[in-house]
């Protein structure tokens, strides 16, 4: 495997091959070409390593790869078994002439068509029902990469050149998933506001996944939810904290197709076994999944779209996610309908994580009751103030709400971490100190001057469970108290100050020749400073 301090390396490769599209379309386009075409030169590496393997003339050169594989579909009687082996093993077979090395040949050759890419995406798709549709989002007669055929291949096949010397399997997963992580951080950097559908900055998901994990990092079999699961990069990060990596099981839902193609593929790029995910295309709050076991995680993370619209209509009364509530979140405003959809899905051992802007802690009319409902069963363990532009799709400050099931006490955490950042370019980072700082207050639950605070449930009531960090966490700096002495004499230095300037300009005024066009100037002046 290569060393992970080549994976800079990999890192600017990948990146920079985006600069063949970056012309032609924005980058919430492009990035559908990218990726996917990344996808499919691992998928076809990994086969052509995999398939020498089996035919045990083990080489991980590409070239020699082929040729060994090229020659062993030919044989009849080898043909079908190695089928059937890669089928078992890596759950997908590409035919000879359709591998990422086949096609390069052909650019090489100037006998590439788009055609011939557009059947092997096609193929891998129908080759197991976990791929079906996965690469619908690459049009390759789109217009944005030529006004032609002939442009539209040319286009297609600079960025398969930029790819064509990289073996994606003599990277380890955690080298290639973290990769493919860094191409869609830097496609949320420039996509803007679109980003929010796909992308939680990795500083926030290692915060909010580790707070999930703490004290079951050795427990084997996790099962952790994100129904809102953009790319896949805020569920993945249980993999990275667990000591158990590969024996977590993922469970995920996305609305948008092809933000839930590109977690599929982000799943496989971190190697997570095909019977350890089961992720889902579907509107999570209009139909509540999963429905069969397992129903509740052990880990429920979130980072849904802010005070999105939904419906909102009645029949949800009856719906068990909201009905012991009494009410519903407001049409304008889903944050708590996502809130109660993940607090259903949570196992009564577990821990819940999601991101919400501030209202959600003070907001009345429904929304109150809910938060109110929500306090006295003792719900909520936790709420911390994250710094304001710390997500690309939004510049405004946001809360980590932490949700159990089963406390014994009704206590709140707060901790008003607003400003641990650093600033880099146009965005506020949280750096690991910053991290480390959270996480070890939430832990201890104690007091912190101007940072934390474990406020009794009473206190809330008090407060008419209003949750604003505000009201718990005061972070009111007294003013330096002023020197009176020191002051007033500063005033008569700066007065003296004014009065020699003016003797000065006074006496530049007189010397002045005067003339009749400058005679009622010059006398304007002077009354101005006498």
């Amino acid at each position: 495997m290569m060393e992970k301090s080549n994976s800079q390396s990999l890192y600017q490769a990948l990146w920079n091959s985006a600069d063949i599209l970056r012309s032609k379309m924005d980058a919430n386009e492009y990035k559908s070409y990218l990726l996917g075409l990344v996808f499919y030169k691992y998928l076809s590496d990994r086969m052509l390593v995999h398939s020498t393997e089996l035919l045990e003339e083990e080489s991980h050169d590409l070239e020699k790869a082929q040729l060994i594989y090229a020659n062993a579909y030919k044989d009849a009687d080898t043909h079908e078994d190695l089928r059937e082996a890669l089928k078992d093993d890596i759950a997908y077979d590409i035919k000879p002439e359709l591998t990422f090395s086949a096609l390069i040949d052909e650019i090489n050759n100037n006998t590439f068509q788009r055609e011939h890419l557009q059947q092997g995406l096609r193929d891998i798709e129908q080759s197991n029902p976990i791929f079906e549709d996965l690469f619908e989002d690459i049009d390759l007669n789109s217009r944005k990469l030529g006004p032609n055929p002939q442009k539209q291949n040319q286009t297609i096949s600079l960025l398969m050149k930029e790819l064509a010397d990289l073996n994606l399997v003599d990277y380890d997963g955690d080298a290639l998933g973290d990769a493919y992580e860094y191409l869609i951080g830097q496609f949320a950097s420039e996509s803007g506001k679109k980003a929010g559908e796909f992308y939680t900055p990795q500083q926030v998901a290692r915060l909010m996944t580790q707070i999930v994990l703490m004290g079951k990092e050795d427990q084997k079999g996790f099962t952790i939810y994100d129904p809102t699961m953009g790319s896949g990069s805020l569920l993945l990060n249980a993999q990275r904290y667990s000591n158990e990596p590969l024996s977590v099981r993922y469970f995920g839902q996305e609305l948008n197709t092809s933000t839930y193609n590109l977690a599929r593929m982000n799943m496989f790029l971190h190697r997570v076994p095909i019977e350890n995910q089961k992720l889902r295309n579907g509107d999570t709050l209009d139909e509540d999944w999963p429905t069969d076991e397992p129903t509740n995680f052990q880990g429920v993370l979130m980072n849904p779209p802010y005070s999105a619209k939904w419906s909102a209509s009645k029949g949800f009364l009856d719906d068990p996610r909201f009905s012991s509530f009494g009410v519903l979140p407001p049409k304008s405003k889903a944050d708590f309908a996502f809130l109660l959809h993940g607090y259903y899905h949570l196992r009564n051992d577990g821990v819940m994580a999601i991101v919400l802007p501030h209202g959600v802690l003070f907001r009345g009319s429904s929304e109150g009751k809910i938060r109110k409902a929500l306090l006295e069963n003792g719900a909520i363990d936790a709420v911390i103030g994250l710094p304001a532009n710390i997500f690309v799709n939004t510049s405004i400050p946001t809360t980590i709400i932490i949700l159990k099931k089963n406390r014994v006490n009704r206590d709140v955490m707060f901790i008003d971490a607003s400003n641990e950042f650093t600033k880099e370019k146009n965005q506020n980072i949280l750096t690991e100190e910053n991290i480390e700082k959270i996480l070890e207050t939430y832990k201890k639950r104690e007091f912190v001057d101007k940072y934390a605070y474990l406020a009794p449930y009473d206190e809330i009531v008090e407060n008419d469970y209003n949750l604003n960090i505000p009201r718990y966490v005061d972070t009111f700096e007294e003013p330096e108290p002023i020197d009176v002495v020191q002051l007033s004499k500063d005033i008569r230095e700066i007065d003296a100050e004014i009065e020699q300037t003016e003797k000065e300009l006074l006496s530049m005024i007189d010397d002045f020749q005067v003339t009749d066009e400058t005679r009622d100037i010059i006398q304007a002046m002077k009354e101005v400073f006498q």
